[in-house]
Formats: C-alpha cells, sequence, structure tokens
C-alpha cells in the first residue's frame, strides 16, 4: 500500500488547513520566553523573532504569526520557506521539543521506542526512495551533501550526517548498485530523537530531507 503523508496526520492539499492551523493556533497560545529556554534558541523580545537552524540555515520566525524568512547563505534552496510539512515539523519541535544532546549513539527507526509504528512506510518512503533516488548517482549524492555542508562519515560507499535542528542529527547511508545487486541505503538518527519527536515527525521527517536534497541538486 502506498505511503501518504496523511497517514501520518500531516494532512495533504486542501486537508492540510485544518492542522496547519491547529498547530498556529498552539503555537500563537504558548509562551515564547519558555520555548526558547527549553530549546536554548534566541529570542528577540523587541522583534519577537525566534532564531533557528534548520538542515544548517539560519531562520528568522515570527511569535504569534509563524512567519519564516532565512538568513542569506550559500545554499539557494530554503525548504523552511518552500516546504508546507517543513514548517509544520518545526512549529511542532517548537511547541513540543526540548534542548537535548545525543550520546554519540545513533539508531535505525526500527530502534526507536515506537520504531515499528510507521516502519513499513518509512522504508518505501525514505530509505527506498534515497536508494532509488542516489544509489546510482553516488557524485551527485556528495555534491549535494556538501553543497548543504553536511559532514561525511565514514559508512557504505557515500555517507553524510547533517544537523537538522540544533543537536538533532540524522546520517544517510548509500551503498552503489552494480549488476548484481540493486542500490541500498540506512537512515540512522541521533539516540536523543525520541525527546522531541514522535513516531510521525520522524517519518515525515525523512521525506522533507529527501524532498530537500532533490530542491538543493536544482541549484548546486
Amino acid at each position: 500500500m502506498a505511503f501518504r503523508l496523511d497517514d501520518l496526520n500531516y494532512e495533504k492539499d486542501s486537508k492540510e488547513r485544518m492542522p496547519w492551523e491547529h498547530y498556529k493556533e498552539l503555537y500563537s497560545a504558548s509562551d515564547p520566553g519558555q520555548i526558547a529556554q527549553k530549546l536554548g534558541i534566541p529570542f528577540d523580545e523587541e522583534t519577537k523573532m525566534f532564531t533557528l537552524a534548520f538542515l544548517g540555515t539560519e531562520y528568522k520566525i515570527s511569535w504569534p504569526d509563524f512567519e519564516v524568512s532565512h538568513i542569506p547563505d550559500d545554499k539557494e534552496f530554503y525548504p523552511l520557506e518552500e516546504m508546507i510539512y517543513a514548517k509544520i515539523l518545526t512549529i511542532r519541535f517548537l511547541i513540543n521539543g526540548v534542548r537535548s544532546e545525543g550520546s554519540g549513539k545513533f539508531k535505525t527507526y526500527r530502534e526507536m521506542p515506537w520504531g515499528e509504528v510507521y516502519l513499513r512506510q518509512f522504508d518505501g518512503r525514505c530509505i527506498k526512495r534515497l536508494a532509488f533516488s542516489y544509489g546510482n548517482k553516488l557524485d551527485v549524492f556528495r555534491t549535494v551533501m556538501e553543497h548543504i555542508k553536511a559532514v561525511p562519515v565514514p559508512y557504505g560507499d557515500a555517507a553524510y550526517e547533517v544537523e537538522i535542528f540544533p543537536e538533532y542529527k540524522i546520517r544517510m547511508i548509500l551503498w552503489e548498485g552494480d549488476d548484481e545487486f540493486p542500490p541500498s541505503s540506512q537512515i540512522l538518527f541521533s539516540d536523543n530523537f525520541p525527546v522531541s519527536f514522535q513516531a510521525e515527525d520522524m517519518a515525515v521527517m525523512g521525506d522533507v530531507i529527501i524532498g530537500s536534497l532533490k530542491a538543493f541538486a536544482k541549484v548546486c
């Protein structure tokens, strides 16, 4: 069965308005000082703006209306301004997240406390999609990852570590395909993810990152 974002309560198209408006109401009713404190991020009382890093770019996010603008860099694509699911993921992080450092260990989606919940969807939409998109295009994968200043790590045939939010890190690993075996991939999460994210967040997170990589590939 095909995976759909609305399977994960991230409603799609005409239906996305309801959850987005719901999260915006929660966000506007929240205390920005408490958000800044629990996440350890700056909040300017005068401008009513948070500063938050997302996939290596720093953004200004207004409170209470959640207007987003990037701080200029050389990325040339800004998913937090362009992608509704990146916005929903981020507003949920601001509402529910806390600052947390990982132990240095990384886990598969299956190894998370609720890893069986959306495992089939995550495998199809994220793991297999990553392998299909870049398993035979390692040069493109490396170019894109270097463009967003991801950190290479010594796994597979090509692997990089990206920080999606401060201290929340993801490793994307590829094994190149050949005449005998198809390409394969793995996505690992720093072990602090369960502190701030639920199963559906992380499933959508993989989809957002891979979608962002395809957009970055067009500009790098």
